[in-house]
């Protein structure tokens, strides 16, 4: 009997080793799930990437938990969208927090969507730039070359494996943007959302966006009003919403008019799948 405690034991003991077992592996923080899935594409196996905002959690509002601020002191460096709210609350705060952790833009290189500057919550949109850049194929091209810039920068050691990485994540954003395309040759031209992460989506397909916010606010009656009536010249026949915000005006408008509400999950780390399936759901 004693001898058989003795092997569970063990066998517990080596359990619990197991689950808290720590990589070896440097860690890259990014800010979102895209973006990890970009950065994990040509990082392969040489390091470990984690997000800072979590599956769930709007960018926009998120704040992080001490526990990750202890992680991120670990990271060897911060890949950042650019402009988005996060990082615009927090950056200088992650920086102090990590001193020797580098930090690099990914948004070098992409045409940005500006227009006037509005708050959103507690923090302003600087410069009135449209932050959503992943949300684009183009994008998606020059966001991964930053990513292996960097990569290359922090190890030159991997150069070739990196390069390798990158040709394949670059046609997967081929292919992606083949697939698109197809589904949107017999498409609506107008789309409504409830929170414009579309921006760079419409502008590389000739689409037209429609934001149910009202710079950056719940829309007022008045706005709705105006809203339905849009909808209606522009022949919309979808709205899309987004788990992180509230789909009440989004619904109330598609009562209205009868048309389709749809859910998207533009942060979701299945960047490809999401972008086939946005196009697909505009596809007549």
């Amino acid at each position: 009997m004693k001898k058989l405690l003795y092997i569970l034991t063990l066998i517990f003991l080596c359990a619990c080793g197991s689950t808290t077992q720590k990589s070896d592996k440097p860690t890259i923080t990014v800010t979102l799930e895209p973006l990890r899935y970009f950065a994990e594409a040509i990082a392969g196996e040489h390091y470990d990437v984690v997000s800072m905002v979590p599956k769930g959690s709007s960018p926009e509002s998120y704040d992080p938990t001490p526990q990750q601020l202890v992680a991120l002191s670990r990271s060897e460096a911060y890949l950042r969208i650019g402009y988005i709210g996060f990082e615009q609350a927090w950056m200088k705060k992650l920086e102090a927090n990590a001193p020797d952790m580098k930090v690099f833009d990914t948004s070098q290189g992409v045409d940005l969507i500006r227009g006037e500057g509005h708050w959103h919550g507690n923090h302003f949109h600087e410069g009135g730039v449209e932050p959503h850049i992943w949300n684009s194929t183009r994008n998606a091209i020059i966001i991964a070359e930053n990513i292996y810039g960097a990569l290359c920068e922090l190890d030159a050691t991997h150069q070739e494996d990196y390069k390798n990485r990158l040709d394949v994540l670059k046609e997967t954003i081929r292919r992606t943007d083949e697939n698109v395309r197809t589904f949107l040759e017999n498409a609506d031209s107008t789309f409504l959302i409830y929170h414009p992460a579309l921006s760079y989506f419409a502008r590389d397909y000739g689409l037209k966006q429609i934001s149910i916010e009202e710079g950056g606010k719940e829309p007022s009656p008045a706005y709705l009003k105006h809203l339905i009536e849009l909808c209606r010249q522009e022949k919309a026949h979808v709205i899309f919403v987004q788990q992180e915000f509230d789909q009440r005006n989004a619904q109330l408008i598609a009562d209205e008019l009868g048309i389709e509400v749809v859910t998207i999950n533009p942060l979701s780390y299945d960047w490809d799948e999401e972008m086939i399936r946005v196009a697909n759901a505009l596809k007549h």
